[in-house]
């Protein structure tokens, strides 16, 4: 005979988590309201959001962000079709290789990236003595940074399908594999594609380590050193990364609930 666990008792728990996310975020934000004395104001809000560090530092992540969604989608939604339409033996060896980004700390990468690619020439010069350079190596270090992620939500999401009878089916009506894959396993997995593509985003806006070890004009550092010269305005600019990340988190909750709705499985 199972007890029926108290309903109060997951209300306490439940009221005491939020209490502890939403009380440091408060006054965070409480903090960042009073640049002037004995008043409220939003002046610390202006100053980051009229300042051209703020903007093209969060343009500069923006873009990388962007740019390593679409290749690791690319990468891993045809990866993990043909593995389970035709290599299903590969797939524990894969998900080794997708979890070691997860065991190697963020220092250890990129001066490994750093050592690794320090003798490569483009153009007669090395490539870590240009921007252009070592901005590739930033995006190589965000691709392994956001690999597991991608990979496990689209491998869940692909868990849902048949792929092998979606494929003969498709190739039964004549399709070759370019429409198989994009016209029909993309959009049966396009859920889980969008969740892997904004917790990449939250990850690459929030990225401090790689990006200041390549000296690159990222987020994650600019937050960094606004902290070291400004009072107030890192208080707005912690506040406004906390809604950008609480935005990904309820897309990615919507985006799932409505892909479960919606979804018909085939079998």
């Amino acid at each position: 005979m199972t007890r029926k666990r108290s309903p109060i008792l997951a209300w306490v728990v439940l009221i005491i988590a939020a209490l502890y996310m939403l009380v440091p975020l408060y006054a965070t934000f409480e903090f960042s309201l009073h640049a002037k004395r004995n008043q409220l104001t939003l002046i610390a809000y202006t100053n980051v959001l009229q300042s051209s560090d703020f903007s093209d530092s969060f343009m500069f992540s923006l873009r990388s962000a962007l740019l390593i969604i679409v290749v690791s989608a690319a990468l891993v939604v045809p990866t993990i079709y043909w593995v389970r339409l035709k290599l299903p033996g590969m797939r524990p060896i894969i998900e080794f290789f997708t979890l070691l980004p997860l065991v190697i700390p963020p220092v250890v990468l990129a001066f490994g990236l750093i050592r690794a690619f320090n003798q490569v020439r483009i153009n007669d010069s090395l490539l870590t003595d240009s921007r252009e350079g070592t901005y590739v190596l930033l995006l190589g270090a965000y691709l392994m940074l956001a690999l597991p992620f991608m990979y496990r939500t689209v491998d869940s999401g692909m868990q849902t399908i048949n792929v092998r009878v979606l494929t003969e089916a498709a190739q039964s009506l004549g399709a070759g594999w370019f429409t198989i894959l994009f016209r029909i396993i993309f959009p049966n997995v396009i859920v889980a594609v969008l969740n892997g593509a904004f917790i990449t985003f939250a990850i690459v806006m929030g990225e401090f380590t790689i990006a200041n070890l390549l000296s690159q004009p990222a987020f994650g550092p600019y937050m960094y050193q606004l902290n070291s010269n400004k009072v107030y305005e890192p208080s707005a600019v912690a506040v406004i990364s906390f809604g950008l990340t609480w935005l990904c988190i309820i897309l990615i909750e919507s985006l799932g609930r409505r892909g479960n709705s919606a979804r018909v499985t085939v079998r």
